[in-house]
């Protein structure tokens, strides 16, 4: 039912370079007057919601509000690029059980909690 997401940040470049360095994909920057988006790339013929870093006054981040899984292959593969790209590790990855695999966190570079999901 997730059909958009948006996260917060405060340094668009510095926020934008992390995530394409984790996630090994290309954001598409765009200025709406004064609302600064960086666009994840949109998989039209995959599974899950797309969406957008943003910054503009009323977006500030924040490790307590809404909880966003980025699918990934295997989560320890993006674990393992966190910190080099200025992260922090928040929950390892995690088995959640055989049926729905495993789960890692991390805080990104604008202060955001942001979680991983994987079937192995």
């Amino acid at each position: 039912m997730i059909g958009w997401f948006e996260i917060p940040v405060s340094d668009m470049s510095r926020a934008k370079k992390f995530y394409e360095t984790v996630f090994k994909v290309e954001i598409q920057e765009v200025d709406f007057g004064g609302m600064l988006m960086g666009w994840f790339p949109n998989h039209n013929d995959g599974h899950g919601a797309t969406g957008t870093l943003i910054k503009q006054e009323s977006y500030i981040p924040s490790q307590e509000g809404t909880l966003v899984y980025f699918m990934c292959e295997d989560v320890q593969n993006e674990l393992d690029r966190i910190e080099d790209a200025g992260g922090k590790i928040y929950q390892p990855k995690t088995k959640i059980s055989d049926e729905h695999g495993f789960m890692g966190a991390f805080i990104d570079t604008e202060g955001n909690r942001v979680a991983l999901h994987s079937s192995k």
